[in-house]
């Protein structure tokens, strides 16, 4: 007996990646955006495929990933912001909404999402995370994108009647 396993494929070329950053705690996520992009430049997604748009924070974040999803222009999407703790109980509705809202998408739009929204307690450990989450973001999504095609492509399987013939 042989099973059939996907194994991780990061192959990006052929593939178009939506990014949508947060302006709020723009340092982190200019560095997440940059360790992001240069990683999906890496894994061979082209410069042109690769579409940036930004929204004023978290909150706002899951919004504009449903609008590019309804375009069906993108194989994979990611998220890019920074929820950095504060004195106040703000940190956990964004967090907590902002990670709902992009879940939400995901499975409502059947598309892959890569969350690389920074939740943490200090500026300097949310400074210290970006470089690698962004390119862990642009690894998931890449991978997921591919996943994504790969299930798709088994439904494409040519239909033997019911007895296989």
């Amino acid at each position: 007996m042989t099973i059939e396993v996907f194994e991780a494929d990061l192959d990006g070329s052929d593939l178009r990646i939506g990014v949508v950053q947060a302006r709020f705690n723009d340092s982190v996520c200019e560095a997440l955006r940059q360790a992001c992009v240069q990683e999906l430049l890496a894994l061979g997604v082209a410069q042109e495929d690769i579409f940036v748009c930004t929204v004023p924070g978290a909150l706002e974040i899951p919004f504009a990933l449903a609008r590019l999803a309804a375009t069906d222009e993108f194989d994979a999407l990611i998220a890019i912001g920074a929820v950095i703790r504060g004195d106040t109980y703000h940190f956990e509705v964004v967090s907590n909404e902002s990670a709902a809202g992009i879940a939400r998408v995901s499975l409502d739009e059947a598309i892959p999402i890569a969350n690389a929204i920074l939740t943490t307690d200090t500026d300097a450990q949310a400074e210290e995370r970006a470089a690698v989450k962004g390119a862990e973001a642009a690894r998931v999504a890449v991978e997921m994108a591919n996943l994504a095609a790969s299930v798709e492509a088994l439904g494409e399987a040519p239909d033997f009647g019911e007895h296989g013939e």
